[in-house]
C-alpha cells in the first residue's frame, strides 16, 4: 500500500471564502419579477390572440367542408340536378334540405319566430363594428351543430334577388367578438348549385367594398370569408 496516501484526496481547505459572490436583494427580485411581469403582459395578449385567430380559422375550413359534404350528400339522394333555383323558390328550403346530413344538430327554427335560438337579435356587428347588421340576413332558418357552431340561413322567396346565404358563427354565438368576418362569415350559392365564400370571383358582394375597416355599411364583414379561407396575411392582427 506504499501509493494509498499519494492518491488520497486532500482535506477541504478550511475557512474557504469566496469572494465578490453574494446573493440577490430583496429589491433586485422584486424589480426581476416586475421585469417578466410587464414581458408577460405585453407579449400574452398577442399570443392569446393568434391562438383565438387559429382555432376560428381552421373551425372556418371545416364548417365550408361540412357544408359542401352536406350539399353533396342530398344531391345523391335525391338525384337532383342542384342549382340555385332548386332552393330559391321556397323560403327556408336550403336549410331545411341539408339540415338532415348534421347529425346531432339543434333545430333553431326561424329567426322571426319567439322560439328561435336567437330572436330577432341585435347581437352581431359588422366588420369594423360601427353598425350591428341586419337581421333580415339571419332569420330565414338556424340551427346549432354537435360543435356548437351557428348556421343561419338568408333565403327568401318572396325577395327579387332570390339569393341563397349562409352564415356561420364558427365559435357560437355565445362567443366573442361576434361580427362579420371576425367569427361570422358568409356563404353563397350560385346558380349552377355551387357554394362558394363570400367575397370569390361571381358572389354577390365585393371583398374591395365590404371587407374593409373603414365601410360603415351594416353588411360591411359579409365579404371577407373568402380572404379568410386563402389569404394567410388576413388574420394577422386579428380580435
Amino acid at each position: 500500500m506504499l501509493y494509498s496516501k499519494a492518491l488520497r484526496a486532500p482535506p477541504p481547505a478550511k475557512g474557504l471564502h469566496l469572494k465578490g459572490l453574494r446573493g440577490f436583494t430583496l429589491a433586485e427580485v422584486l424589480i426581476t419579477l416586475g421585469i417578466i411581469g410587464v414581458v408577460a403582459a405585453l407579449t400574452l395578449p398577442a399570443v392569446i390572440t393568434n391562438t383565438q385567430n387559429k382555432e376560428r380559422q381552421e373551425a372556418l375550413k371545416k364548417a365550408y367542408s361540412v357544408l359542401q359534404q352536406a350539399l353533396l350528400m342530398y344531391q345523391k339522394d335525391t338525384g337532383e340536378n342542384i342549382t340555385r333555383s332548386t332552393f330559391n323558390s321556397k323560403t327556408g328550403s336550403f336549410k331545411k334540405a341539408i339540415f338532415p346530413y348534421f347529425n346531432g344538430a339543434i333545430d333553431c327554427g326561424k329567426g322571426t319566430e319567439s322560439t328561435a335560438c336567437l330572436y330577432k337579435t341585435t347581437k352581431y356587428r359588422n366588420y369594423n363594428n360601427t353598425n350591428n347588421i341586419n337581421i333580415t340576413l339571419l332569420d330565414d332558418g338556424q340551427y346549432i351543430s354537435t360543435d356548437g357552431m351557428m348556421y343561419f340561413f338568408e333565403n327568401n322567396s318572396e325577395e327579387a334577388s332570390g339569393y341563397v346565404l349562409i352564415f356561420v358563427d364558427v365559435n357560437g354565438f355565445n362567443k366573442k367578438p361576434n361580427q362579420l368576418g371576425r367569427d361570422l362569415f358568409a356563404f353563397e350559392m350560385v346558380e349552377n348549385g355551387r357554394i362558394l365564400p363570400m367575397g370569390a370571383e361571381g358572389t354577390k358582394y365585393d371583398e374591395t367594398v365590404y371587407c374593409t375597416k373603414t365601410n360603415s355599411a351594416t353588411t360591411n364583414g359579409i365579404a371577407c370569408t373568402n380572404k379568410a379561407l386563402y389569404d394567410a396575411s388576413f388574420w394577422k392582427g386579428k380580435i
